[in-house]
């Protein structure tokens, strides 16, 4: 694997994103066996994580997407979060496992969770590829956790810094002369 020049290193390889997406799935499919499940993808970072880990899942469900964005081209939350496409599905009778590909701040997490738990659905239940720690400002936690990492910026799997990287094979930490 080649590292792509704007990458100061890898954190999270594609061996280990296979693991992590394996390991996921198993817990997920032990735990919501006879569950009326519906995958939830927080767009556009969670495209990669959220295809690998419904393919670990061994049971049937639904998948849909919201779009939200707090980011803009910024490396830091603006704390402004907007829904640009919501929920295609009902969510009545649902339990939902929200998937999204980094829980930083926290705060779009819990503003879509908060929106989420208002319609219906039987359960909310969020899973992260990437749990940035540091950073937490919400009151959120997830309760999957693919790997924790540091309080750097990521990109590749789906993370972008201004809509580049996100096609990275892995996860790695930017140079900060990329972004600053």
């Amino acid at each position: 694997m080649q590292l792509h020049p704007d990458v100061e290193r890898v954190l999270v390889s594609q061996e280990e994103l296979a693991e992590i997406n394996k390991r996921l799935g198993e817990q997920i499919t032990r735990d919501f066996k006879g569950k009326n499940i519906i995958v939830l993808g927080i767009l556009k970072g969670c495209i990669f994580f959220m295809t690998d880990l419904v393919r670990n899942i061994n049971l049937p469900l639904s998948i849909d997407f919201m779009a939200v964005s707090s980011y803009g081209s910024g490396t830091r939350s603006s704390g402004r979060v907007k829904i640009t496409k919501d929920v295609d599905i009902d969510l009545d009778g649902f339990d939902v496992i929200l998937v999204e590909d980094i829980l930083d701040s926290g705060n779009t997490l819990k503003y879509v969770s908060d929106i989420l738990k208002t319609r219906g659905a039987n359960s909310i239940t969020i899973v992260t590829l990437l749990d940035k720690k540091e950073r937490r400002v919400a009151d959120i936690k997830a309760d999957y956790v693919g790997c924790d990492v540091p309080d750097e910026f990521v990109v590749g799997y789906g993370l972008d810094y201004n809509q580049q990287y996100r096609n990275l094979p892995y996860i790695g930490a930017l140079k900060r002369s990329v972004y600053e």
